[in-house]
């Protein structure tokens, strides 16, 4: 499965959503022949810091002479080792106030964000449901709560949460596009996902006319994956 990596701590907590089209963009790219790549996120991004790893010469030797030259050296991947000591560096000054804040729901999101950006799940899960009991009708906590939960392999939980997501905002873009993915992809259940981006489209009238028109694609393209050998043929 291929997932966004995103490595720092948030710098605030939001209620709103980043517009639908960067993460449609991506869908539309990876969505044939593969798994849910991204997710809409729930509450606003942290903002990225570049991490590159780069490795000693060990004898204290000058640069590469590309580096000298001001070429960018290449990137090395974190390790999921490297990116949960990182999530724990970064949540430590938040876990120090949630000590006298324990109820504190905006806190809790986002020690809840910290861990999920570091791909930390499990982490992040619990740090949600927990601002969630603060503040149940967060929206976007909780369809970020959702996305943890599918990613640690409970599809009917994620999807138990944004249901429960649509009570409070039936009309919830964000929320009914994920419902779809998480219905074709992790359900096989194409009618049921059309049937969320055909409401996703109905309510959202006011959409951007590109989101609009990569939602009719992944549309077009689930129908495609359910029709018969010989009709594709």
């Amino acid at each position: 499965m291929t997932m966004q990596i995103e490595s720092s701590v948030p710098a605030r907590t939001s209620q709103t959503w980043r517009p639908l089209h960067a993460y449609l963009m991506a869908v539309v790219c990876l969505v044939i022949g593969c798994a849910i790549g991204y997710l809409i996120r729930g509450s606003a991004p942290p903002k990225t810091n570049n991490i590159a790893a780069v490795a000693p010469s060990g004898n204290g030797g000058p640069a590469p002479a590309s580096a000298a030259n001001g070429a960018a050296a290449p990137a090395q991947m974190p390790s999921l080792d490297d990116m949960k000591r990182m999530a724990e560096k970064q949540a430590q000054p938040l876990l120090t106030e949630l000590e006298k804040k324990p109820n504190d729901a905006a806190l809790l999101n986002k020690t809840a964000l910290t861990y999920k950006a570091a791909h930390q799940f499990e982490k992040a899960a619990e740090y949600f449901k927990k601002s969630l009991e603060s503040d149940p009708k967060n929206v976007a906590a909780r369809d970020d709560y959702a996305s943890c939960l599918y990613f640690l392999g409970d599809v009917d939980g994620a999807l138990t949460q944004l249901n429960k997501s649509l009570t409070f905002d039936p009309k919830h873009a964000g929320t009914l596009f994920n419902i779809g993915m998480i219905e074709w992809r992790g359900k096989n259940d194409v009618d049921a996902a059309v049937s969320s981006w055909e409401k996703l489209l109905k309510l959202n009238p006011g959409l951007p006319q590109k989101d609009k028109e990569n939602v009719q694609h992944l549309i077009e393209v689930a129908k495609q994956s359910k029709a018969p050998v010989a009709e594709k043929q």
